[in-house]
């Protein structure tokens, strides 16, 4: 499709200035894609676009079946795009700052209980490539690693004698965190198999690093070899990463700077969780604690 030249320059400015990951530059094209063609539909550039065109926007997704959560996505690309204009002198105003996508239901993230989390990293590793699969398990859940933090992982970003690993996360954004003991002697073993030189990944694929889709698969097996279940995927290692370090310590800062998140609005959900937890433990010790069922 046509895209129009201060959509294009934006999106440069993005992936040149910003230096956002694939993944993130693709939704924000996907979003003002969308922007670009409901405007020409009205036989408008999108810098024209006024307040009550924004809310026709988002009304027509939500017509479409879009997701109040796609929407809030679409919406906030669009926020920022005008944000850009508007400090460019560009548009006068921003019309989608007063605008409000539907709120979605929040869904509270799944995670492992420690046992089952015990159970899924604990593969044999006398089985075929189960060195890596184990190193790669420990590291995933000691660390709260993202997936695509995990991947690019190189033998220079660990420090196995400290227990540290450096990652570059979004907005490219520099953290180290801990390496737990069980995972840097996981990774030691796997390193020593496999020859891994410092500039060297970490988890090797067929042409490089492995990729974010091959660690899905290769989990999903995992999990179901190891006798769980669930719908077991990579966020959930991090989601229950962040749980139980919450539920041991209650330091909600240390768990935001290891997921190494922005906000600590984000981090928050995992204090429902821990809530959840504490009301279970209530409810099965406290003798006058049960709660109608409603």
């Amino acid at each position: 499709m046509r895209r129009d030249q201060p959509v294009q320059q934006y999106l440069d400015h993005l992936a040149v200035e910003r230096q956002l990951s694939p993944n993130t530059l693709d939704g924000y094209r996907r979003d003002l894609d969308a922007l670009s063609a409901f405007a020409d539909g009205r036989g408008q550039e999108p810098e024209a676009l006024g307040s009550e065109d924004i809310r026709a926007f988002v009304a027509d997704g939500h017509r479409r079946g879009l997701s109040p959560k796609s929407l809030q996505r679409r919406l906030s690309a669009v926020r920022s795009f005008y944000r850009w204009l508007l400090r460019h002198g560009r548009v006068k105003a921003n019309p989608a700052a007063a605008v409000r996508a539907p709120k979605a239901p929040r869904k509270l993230p799944q995670v492992l209980d420690p046992d089952e989390a015990r159970a899924l990293v604990e593969v044999p590793t006398d089985a075929p490539l189960g060195l890596r699969d184990r190193a790669l398990l420990e590291l995933f859940y000691s660390s709260g690693l993202r997936l695509s933090e995990l991947c690019a992982l190189r033998w220079h970003d660990l420090d196995l004698a400290e227990g540290l690993v450096t990652v570059l996360g979004k907005g490219r954004k520099q953290r180290t965190v801990p390496v737990g003991s069980h995972a840097c002697r996981a990774l030691a073993e796997w390193r020593s198999d496999s020859g891994g030189k410092d500039d060297a990944p970490v988890f090797p694929g067929r042409n490089g690093p492995i990729t974010p889709r091959a660690v899905q698969l290769r989990l999903r097996q995992l999990a179901q070899r190891q006798g769980l279940f669930k719908r077991v995927h990579p966020h959930l290692l991090r989601h229950s990463f962040a749980s139980h370090v919450l539920e041991s310590s209650g330091d909600l800062r240390a768990v935001q700077e290891l997921l190494g998140h922005a906000d600590i609005a984000t981090t928050q959900i995992y204090t429902h969780l821990d809530y959840q937890h504490l009301a279970r433990v209530y409810d099965a010790a406290h003798p006058r604690a049960k709660r109608k069922k409603v």
